[in-house]
C-alpha cells in the first residue's frame, strides 16, 4: 500500500506538539509508543457513556459488559485465538506473568526444570526464577550469539530434557531486536510435554501474531507498546486457563477468563486497547491474506503493510549507524536479514557513556533510551552490565527525515 506518514502522524497529538521549542522525535518506542486521538477518545467515551461495574441489569453496566466482550473478540482476532474467552486483561504483562507463574508452580513436581533464555526481558525471567527459588527447582539457560544476537537453538535444545516443564522465551528481543524462531521453540518444548510461555511485548507492534501457528501455550503483551494505554494482555489455551489453580477471591467467577482477572478491571483502558487494535487494522488494503478472513484478514494485511514500511526505517538506521566507525551495534546488522529483526537497535558510541548519548540527544529533542531496559541477562552476556547500551526504535509513525536527524546527531558526537 502507499504509506502516507503525514496522514498517520496527524492522528497523534503528541507528535505535533512543541517541547522546549522543539518538535520531539520519538525514537523511544520500544519502551512505549505514542497514542492516536481515537484511543484517547475511547478512554473519555467510556467515562461519558458506560462508566459502571460489570454484571448489572442497568444500561451503563450492560454497555460495559458489551464493551468487554468486544475488546476480547478484537484481541482474539489480533492474535488469531480460538475464543475471546482466552483473552485476559491485567495491569501489565509483568503482573500477569507473576500470576501465571504462581499458578503453574502449584502443579509442578519436585524435580521440575525450567528453561529460560539470556535474551529475555526480566518480566519473562524473574517470575520463573522466583518460583524456582521458592520450590528449589533447576533453571537451565539458552545462550545467544553475541556477534549477531540470534538465539542459539542448539543451546536451547540441549537445555530441554524430560524434566523440563516450562520453556519461557521472547518473540522479539527488546534489547537486540532479534525475532526468534518461536514455532521451533514451541515444538522443542512440546516434544517433552513442557509449556511454552512467549513474551510478545516487543513483537506485537511489528510482527504478525498467530498463536495457533506459533504453537505457544501462553502469550503475553502490553497495549502501550502497540499505540494503546498502559495495560497488559495474556492469551492462554482455554483448557489451561480453566484448569490451572489461579489465585482469586472467592466471590469472583471460577471460569476463564474471569478467574484470572483479580479485582475490578480497568474498563477504560480495555476500551482503549480495543480501539488501538482497530487503529492498526486501518492500515489494511484490499490484498487477500491466505488462511484468514473477515477482521482477522484485515488485521494481518494491515500488520504486513506496517512491517514493510518499518523495514525501510530499519534499513536506514542500520546503514547509517554502520557507516559511523565509532558506533558498535548489537544484533543482526545484515540488511538482507531484516525479517530476523524488528526496528529496535541497541548500540554504543566509543568515548561516550550511553546515558550521555541519551542526554545529549534529548537536549536536541530526540528521545531514546539507555541502560539495560530490564534485559538484565542480555546485557550481562554482551559484557554491558554496568553501562548498558543506547537503544533506538522506530515504528510506523516515524519518518525518514527523523531517522536522518537522529543519525546526524550521532555522527556529530
Amino acid at each position: 500500500m502507499s504509506f502516507d506518514v503525514t496522514k498517520v502522524r496527524a492522528q497523534f497529538p503528541s507528535l505535533n506538539q512543541e517541547i522546549d521549542g522543539k518538535t520531539p522525535i520519538f525514537l523511544d518506542n520500544p519502551a512505549g509508543t505514542q497514542v492516536p486521538q481515537r484511543v484517547i477518545d475511547a478512554v473519555s467515551n467510556y467515562y461519558k457513556t458506560m462508566n459502571a461495574n460489570s454484571g448489572g441489569v442497568f444500561p451503563t453496566s450492560q454497555r460495559t459488559d458489551a464493551m468487554m466482550q468486544d475488546a476480547r473478540q478484537i484481541m482474539a482476532d489480533f492474535l488469531v485465538a480460538d475464543s475471546p474467552s482466552e483473552i485476559v486483561f491485567g495491569p501489565n504483562m509483568t503482573t500477569l506473568n507473576f500470576a501465571l507463574s504462581r499458578a503453574i508452580a502449584k502443579t509442578l513436581p519436585d524435580d521440575a526444570e525450567i528453561v529460560l533464555t539470556k535474551m529475555d526481558h526480566d518480566a519473562n525471567v524473574a517470575p520463573w526464577l522466583t518460583i524456582a527459588d521458592d520450590l528449589g527447582l533447576t533453571v537451565r539457560w539458552a545462550e545467544f550469539d553475541v556477534e549477531d544476537g540470534t538465539l542459539d537453538m542448539d543451546s536451547l535444545r540441549a537445555a530441554i530434557n524430560e524434566k523440563t516443564k516450562i520453556v519461557a522465551a521472547v518473540h522479539a528481543s527488546n534489547a537486540l531486536g532479534t525475532v526468534n524462531p518461536v514455532s521451533a521453540i514451541a515444538d522443542a518444548a512440546h516434544e517433552v510435554g513442557a509449556l511454552f510461555v512467549m513474551d510478545a511485548v516487543q513483537s506485537a507492534p511489528h510482527e504478525l501474531l498467530d498463536v495457533n501457528k506459533i504453537g505457544c501455550d501462553f502469550l503475553l503483551c502490553s497495549a502501550y507498546k502497540f499505540f494503546g494505554p498502559h495495560i497488559g494482555i495474556m492469551w492462554g489455551r482455554y483448557d489451561l486457563l480453566e484448569s490451572l489453580p489461579a489465585y482469586k477471591v472467592r466471590p469472583s467467577k471460577d471460569k476463564a477468563p474471569y478467574r484470572w482477572e483479580t479485582g475490578t478491571p480497568s474498563f477504560e483502558t480495555i476500551a482503549a486497547t480495543a480501539e488501538a487494535v482497530r487503529y492498526m487494522g486501518s492500515f489494511a488494503d484490499d490484498t487477500p491474506v491466505e488462511g484468514y478472513d473477515g477482521q482477522r484478514a484485515q488485521l494481518k494485511n494491515a500488520m504486513a503493510n506496517i512491517k514493510a514500511y518499518e523495514q525501510t526505517l530499519a534499513k536506514q538506521l542500520l546503514d547509517g549507524l554502520l557507516s559511523l566507525p565509532k558506533v558498535t551495534i548489537a544484533g543482526v546488522t545484515d540488511t538482507n536479514r531484516l525479517d530476523e529483526r524488528v526496528a529496535t537497535i541497541s548500540f554504543t558510541v566509543n568515548g561516550y557513556h550511553p546515558d550521555d548519548v541519551q542526554g545529549k540527544l534529548g537536549e536536541q529533542g530526540i528521545y531514546l533510551w539507555s541502560g539495560d531496559y530490564y534485559a538484565v541477562e542480555a546485557m550481562r552476556h554482551l559484557g554491558r552490565s554496568e553501562q548498558g547500551m543506547v537503544r533506538v526504535g522506530a515504528v510506523h509513525y516515524n519518518t525518514s527525515e527523523e531517522i536522518d536527524t537522529f543519525l546526524n546527531a550521532i555522527e556529530a558526537l
